[in-house]
């Protein structure tokens, strides 16, 4: 595939025109499909569905592929998935009964279930959570906007389903544009902990020091707290997964996309990926059926459902290169 390394894309072409009006925890009372914003189109042209009843893509079992489920998942008969929510559409959120999981990650889990004849069990926790859950093989797999990187590429294998674009969101009319580390110089900018946007922003802010240019004056946050700081002017910008940073800004509108950047660094093409605990016999079958998926079409019909089609990948891979680990 001949793409980019920066993959570089604009808001817009991520839905950010999706505007939604309610939703996450304690979203009630909002309107089963949310229009686009007025003056824009998503570009599949539809609307989002918020509701528990989210008639998911689905698609038949192969029964080649789900051979290659280990014997005791199969026994089991059931495919443990645990995933990081959070309050923003389009990746792990909740629908408007404050229950029920919604968003592109949970539909291509439930894709992956599909191929492999699995019940799919949702098993939401904070972020730092889900590797500790796949260590200790509470969960068979994170499908949670995982980033492959080299130094997790040591505990975990990983089976990629899509690109992995990290956006800076900023006031809108700040006039801050981020194409590099220069641009952030002396700039605070907000992040959540143990993120590859956090190692990326590390690497950057100790690039402007070689520089001689200022550091970046590094916050962080857990959640939507970052949303308060911004709208106070406390953060200059926030780095995070483009999907949500588009619908945020756009739902909003107080905020903008001001760059875009490859979430596996300037030298490496980001990957997100299904991931599981290392040697434990799964991840094969998690790329079969990812690619099962891809072969039929489902994947896209999913991926175009929420707006993502500019993230999508031809084939997925197994354990990829992914983004480097520090430099000492």
């Amino acid at each position: 595939m001949s793409l980019p390394r920066r993959a570089l894309v604009t808001a817009g072409a991520v839905t950010a025109a999706l505007a939604l009006a309610a939703c996450g925890s304690g979203a009630t009372g909002a309107s089963a499909e949310l229009a686009p914003a007025k003056g824009s189109t998503a570009p599949n042209g539809a609307v989002v569905n918020l509701t528990a009843d989210q008639k998911r893509v689905t698609t038949p079992k192969v029964d080649a592929v789900a051979a290659l489920v280990p014997e005791e998942i199969r026994k089991r008969g059931t495919l443990t998935v645990v995933d990081a929510i959070g309050t923003t559409p389009p990746l792990d959120f909740y629908a408007n009964d404050d229950r029920t999981i919604i968003g592109v990650e949970p539909d291509v889990a439930s894709l992956i279930g599909d191929v492999l004849g699995l019940k799919v069990e949702f098993n939401p926790v904070s972020w730092e959570n889900i590797f500790v859950g796949l260590d200790s093989g509470k969960y068979d797999v994170g499908i949670s906007n995982i980033t492959v990187t080299e130094a997790r590429k040591e505990k975990y294998d990983f089976a990629t389903y899509r690109l992995d674009v990290l956006g800076f969101e900023a006031r809108k009319g700040s006039g801050l544009k981020v194409a590099g580390a220069k641009d952030l110089a002396g700039r605070s900018v907000g992040v959540a902990s143990g993120t590859n946007q956090e190692k990326l922003l590390i690497s950057w802010s100790e690039e402007n020091v070689r520089n001689g240019l200022k550091p970046i004056d590094i916050k962080y946050f857990q959640g939507t707290e970052f949303y308060l700081a911004l709208s106070s002017g406390r953060i200059d910008a926030y780095v995070g997964p483009n999907p949500s940073l588009s619908f945020h800004a756009v739902q909003t509108g107080e905020t903008e996309v001001v760059g875009t950047y490859s979430g596996g660094g300037a030298d490496v093409l980001g990957k997100i990926a299904a991931t599981t605990r290392k040697d434990n016999g799964l991840v094969k079958a998690l790329s079969g059926a990812l690619n099962e998926v891809i072969g039929n079409g489902t994947y896209a019909q999913v991926l175009k459902r929420w707006g993502l089609d500019n993230e999508a990948v031809p084939a997925s891979e197994v354990n990829p290169p992914g983004l480097p680990k520090p430099k000492p």
